[in-house]
């Protein structure tokens, strides 16, 4: 405090930063971010697959990147204000806000719904198809994942997978009818994709999910099942970029190449000694990859 009482402007400063590292925290930011692209990506290659104009659409862009991003920020929200119990225990998450008592669980249960609510709102403007794929990742995330299978089944990381996947489909259509090979594997390559993502996380984090009783499948069956299906699913995604040619030969061949990629990260984690050494590397390429493929899939297009 200053002389006059007031608070110093680096108690001001200090307090601001720390609101909004809660904030960031609570919204989960870096999942949130990465479930954009793949929104914007759908919705790019929509409008280039009809043969339409971005500039004649911007609006009903912006409209579908807010409510989307709504939608997942309130199922976010809310998976922090049931998860609270869990969050305390595991070391990664015990300064969310939720745990450190910032923002009171009302609260914090409160903004969930506003955010999902307003957003499926705001995509029932854009098209009836785009609100009803929020709604499926919405529901699978909060309800099926989150509050049924997160804590008791491994196959919890199949379900939580369909959550991320129909982002795409979000995108895409705003503009036309989902039913087009192209969304169809988008969503395929993301749901794949997130299996040995997680997997690499779960090993990762194998001590924690353990002591927190979350039911991941190295917590349950061991490193070694996890590793084969992690080759399993990694080997799933070589044949998807072959269904959309549409795309042309080089999303074709560097698509590839990242998906030999997997097979290589695959087959290393079966000879590596340190397995948390080997999750992170296995985590990085799989953060990499799916930020090549969406941005690669929009890049292409300006050159076809």
């Amino acid at each position: 405090m200053n002389k006059e009482g007031a608070p110093s402007l680096q108690k001001v400063g200090t307090d601001h930063i720390s609101l909004l590292e809660d904030l960031k925290s609570l919204f989960k930011a870096y999942v949130l971010v990465a479930n954009v692209l793949p929104v914007f990506t759908g919705f790019w290659l929509a409008i280039y697959f009809a043969n339409d104009s971005f500039m004649a659409n911007w609006d009903v862009f912006v409209l579908t990147m807010i409510g989307s991003t709504l939608v997942m920020a309130g199922a976010l929200v809310i998976n922090n204000w049931y998860d609270v119990d869990i969050d305390t225990i595991m070391e990664r998450t015990k300064k969310r806000p939720t745990v450190t008592g910032h923002f009171s669980l009302k609260t914090v249960l409160s903004l969930g719904i506003a955010f999902s609510v307003l957003g499926m709102i705001i995509l029932l403007f854009i098209s009836v198809e785009s609100a009803i794929y929020a709604f499926i990742g919405w529901f699978t995330y909060v309800i099926l994942y989150t509050m049924w299978s997160k804590r008791r089944y491994t196959l919890n990381t199949v379900i939580g997978s369909i959550s991320g996947a129909v982002t795409p489909l979000i995108g895409w259509t705003a503009i036309s009818s989902g039913f087009h090979i192209v969304p169809i594997v988008l969503f395929l390559i993301l749901f794949i994709w997130q299996m040995p993502h997680t997997f690499a996380i779960a090993i990762r984090k194998y001590d924690e999910y353990k002591a927190a009783g979350v039911a991941m499948l190295p917590v349950v069956h061991g490193f070694d099942i996890t590793k084969r299906q992690f080759f399993v699913y990694s080997a799933c995604l070589i044949p998807l970029p072959f269904l959309i040619p549409q795309l042309g030969l080089v999303f074709l061949i560097i698509a590839t190449l990242l998906n030999i990629g997997w097979i290589v990260v695959s087959i290393s984690g079966f000879m590596a000694k340190d397995n948390q050494k080997w999750a992170r590397m296995a985590f990085l390429y799989s953060v990499n990859y799916v930020t090549i493929i969406f941005l690669l899939a929009v890049i292409v297009t300006l050159s076809l």
